[in-house]
């Protein structure tokens, strides 16, 4: 008698193609659940939760140094402000340790980050180009807007920035065009990747079917899934403030919480 294989960590993608999964109801209710199991798999590993946080966190750190070492003050505010815009792509880690968690499957360092390496071989590196190439429009769109708006101003050092920006009319006209194409390349980027990034970990679907679904379920359930935002973007732009270092705790919060999301969101796999 032969033992059941365990789950494997390289699929294969050659599996004909699903239907579309089916999207839920969500209510606040849901969120408040989420967010109670998603602390719950935090206390159930907090190291390894916190690793991935703190990873992210001295990314986010040395970020903010090379710009001030490489002269680029001006790209300090836009990539604090979209820094977390990648924290989908970097959570997949986590949505791992909580699918294990959810299944009773014992697991160590060995086994998520093996998880995490095979994703490259996946479709979730076509997730990370939407993802970076996201970023890369938001901090062009920001030197575009600095150009045009901010010709005349000059700026030796951060303070002399922030005063421009937040002491001129010119530099409150700044932040009102970046806050407005801000807004919309965030509210872009969630809606195709909050549900796409756990479902592509989860089971054998295409990216293009993944982030349907997830503009699905955010257009099906705009109110939460809209408040789910906001709470994601109020967390972690209060956890930068700290240098970084609520990310440590906030990440990995937030990273467990999306994947019980998701598992509200869309009906389980047909088998």
């Amino acid at each position: 008698m032969t033992s059941k294989p365990e789950r494997s960590t390289q699929p294969d993608n050659t599996t004909p193609q699903q239907a579309m999964p089916k999207v839920n109801k969500l209510t606040a209710g849901d969120i408040t659940a989420s967010l109670k199991a998603g602390f719950s798999d935090f206390l159930a590993r907090p190291i390894m939760s916190s690793f991935f946080g703190l990873f992210y966190a001295v990314f986010g750190f040395l970020l903010v140094w090379a710009l001030v070492w490489l002269g680029k003050i001006w790209m300090i505010i836009p990539a604090i402000v979209g820094f977390p815009l990648v924290a989908p792509f970097a959570a997949a880690g986590l949505y791992e340790m909580s699918r294990r968690l959810q299944t009773g499957e014992s697991f160590g360092w060995s086994e998520i980050l093996t998880v995490m390496a095979d994703q490259r071989k996946r479709e979730m590196g076509w997730m990370a180009f939407v993802t970076l190439f996201i970023f890369w429009v938001w901090v062009y769109q920001i030197r575009l807007w600095l150009a045009i708006i901010l010709q005349n101003a000059s700026f030796s050092n951060f303070e002399g920035f922030l005063n421009t920006v937040f002491f001129t009319p010119q530099g409150w006209t700044f932040l009102a065009v970046g806050t407005c194409v801000g807004a919309f390349l965030s509210a872009a980027l969630f809606s195709v990747t909050v549900i796409a990034m756990p479902m592509l970990l989860d089971r054998e679907t295409n990216f293009v079917s993944a982030m349907l679904t997830s503009v699905r379920v955010v257009t099906e359930n705009p109110v939460v899934m809209l408040s789910w935002a906001a709470i994601i973007s109020f967390t972690m732009l209060v956890s930068l403030i700290p240098a970084f270092l609520g990310l440590i705790f906030t990440l990995p919060i937030l990273g467990h919480t999306t994947w019980h999301l998701y598992q509200r969101a869309v009906s389980p796999a047909q088998t």
